[in-house]
């Protein structure tokens, strides 16, 4: 197998068509193990790095920071394989920004692996124990970064940390290295995409970091042309594309309201007791692959001592946007508001009118909801709340990546507002801005004249 792997290596930097002629020359043997090594398909920057530049040539964390389809799940399924096999650590962590990451990508997914591990050395997976043991005995605890305590106590020698742009809690991962004490070589493999958060630059800069870019094209002979064509049409030539496909770490857009280091700054861990919850919604037309997001953003206002004395300040509790159908993002509403025992739906009926309430109320009859119709431009609706912000009087509650990206990215002088955006002003407007309450009539509608226009 030594010898295999040997021969592997050195043609992992071969073409592919000079590859399927050195295939042709094996045997039947030869050419089942070449097709199960890992060294022979993949590019030279996925194989763990055994000596680099940082910290005297000994890496701790290799931080994979990668556009779209570049294979930072294979890398990280087959670089946990590897230390499997080699048992360099009877026990490892596996972690994601949650536990249906861990399972769909992590673990079950294309090129998650158990999909990429032979039958002979497949480990056995059990959900209920948030475990993997492989053959040989060596174990790996998965944990969710949503559950930041967790952490406190499982240890390691080896850890595979995917999307840590995305974690929730930034204390999960240090509670994470602190574990990583077992062993003579404890080490990390970071797979995640280009977010330009405190988190990540501060890895980047520590001197036992290994630090790998790659882009989307460097992968694209081993991509559906379908896909290919769909993301370069999507992303190439904008800004977004510059993070998406060439892996660039870019800084808040300079026309952008909302700025990281002023989100960063005021992040709080948990919110105080809040005296009033609302829900913001910005409901999209349609429902299709390439659709608009429905904007969904829970919020709330409480106490908050500053300065010496108390003030009321805004709490962004967590945001559940997403494509959905109309019914589906009426459940995930109506969900979220019971959840949160919030007190009003903020829902903009420019696209939907009554049938947005409607909507609503077949999952409930009596969800108070507040209308809202848009007649100002988006930078005048958004200008008061991102003031509200560089105040210091908002603060998210943990990380909401997606939600921050578009607040960062967004300038207004170049595009429309994304649904994200829209639904948080709505909400934030209504517990710190102020929105007029509409009156109610018997059917459970708002009486004509009680909408709030903005």
């Amino acid at each position: 197998m030594k010898e295999v792997t040997s021969r592997a290596l050195r043609f992992a930097a071969l073409p592919a068509e000079k590859k399927k002629e050195v295939l042709s020359q094996l045997n039947t043997v030869e050419q089942e193990l070449i097709l199960r090594t890992w060294e022979f398909w993949a590019r030279p920057e996925q194989l763990v790095p055994e000596k680099c530049k940082c910290h005297n040539g000994n890496w701790t964390y290799w931080m994979i920071s990668a556009g779209r389809g570049w294979g930072k799940t294979r890398t990280g399924s087959e670089t946990v394989r590897k230390w499997a096999e080699r048992a360099d650590t009877e026990h490892m962590i596996l972690a994601a920004a949650k536990a249906l990451d861990i399972r769909d990508i992590m673990v079950e997914g294309e090129s998650g692996i158990l999909s990429i591990s032979p039958n002979n050395f497949r480990p056995k997976y059990e959900p209920s124990k948030r475990r993997l043991t492989w053959p040989n005995g060596v174990k790996a605890l998965l944990l969710s970064a949503d559950e930041p305590d967790t952490f406190r106590g499982p240890q390691g020698g080896k850890a595979w940390a995917d999307e840590l742009a995305k974690w929730p809690y930034p204390e999960a991962w240090d509670m994470m290295k602190l574990g990583m004490r077992l062993g003579k070589k404890p080490q990390v493999v970071i797979t995640t995409t280009p977010k330009p958060t405190k988190l990540i630059k501060d890895i980047i800069k520590d001197p036992a970091t290994h630090f790998t870019r790659g882009t989307s094209y460097e992968n694209f002979a081993n991509l559906a042309t379908t896909f290919i064509n769909e993301i370069i049409k999507s992303y190439e030539g904008t800004r977004l594309g510059r993070q998406e496909l060439h892996a660039e770490i870019l800084d808040d857009n300079p026309g952008a309201l909302w700025k990281r280091d002023i989100i960063e700054k005021y992040r709080v861990r948990m919110a105080p007791i809040l005296i009033r919850i609302g829900v913001g919604v910005d409901p999209a037309i349609t429902s299709e692959e390439n659709s608009d997001e429905t904007g969904i953003v829970s919020a709330g206002i409480g106490t908050c001592f500053c300065k010496g004395y108390p003030d009321t300040h805004g709490f962004v509790l967590d945001d559940n946007s997403g494509i959905y159908k109309p019914h589906e993002w009426a459940k995930k509403v109506t969900t979220n508001f019971n959840e949160r025992q919030a007190n009003k739906v903020v829902a903009e009926t420019n696209k939907g009118g009554d049938l947005v309430i409607s909507n609503l109320r077949t999952f409930n009859k009596s969800i108070p909801v507040q209308p809202v119709h848009a007649t100002r431009g988006k930078q005048t609706r958004a200008e008061p709340v991102s003031s509200l912000y560089e105040q210091g009087k908002v603060h998210h509650v943990g990380c909401l990546p997606d939600l921050e990206d578009q607040l960062c990215d967004w300038n207004p002088l170049m595009s429309d507002s994304p649904d994200r955006l829209d639904a948080l002003v709505w909400v934030l407007t209504w517990l710190m801005v102020g929105l007029a309450r509409p009156v109610y009539t018997d059917s459970g509608m708002p009486a004509e004249g009680t909408q709030r226009r903005m």
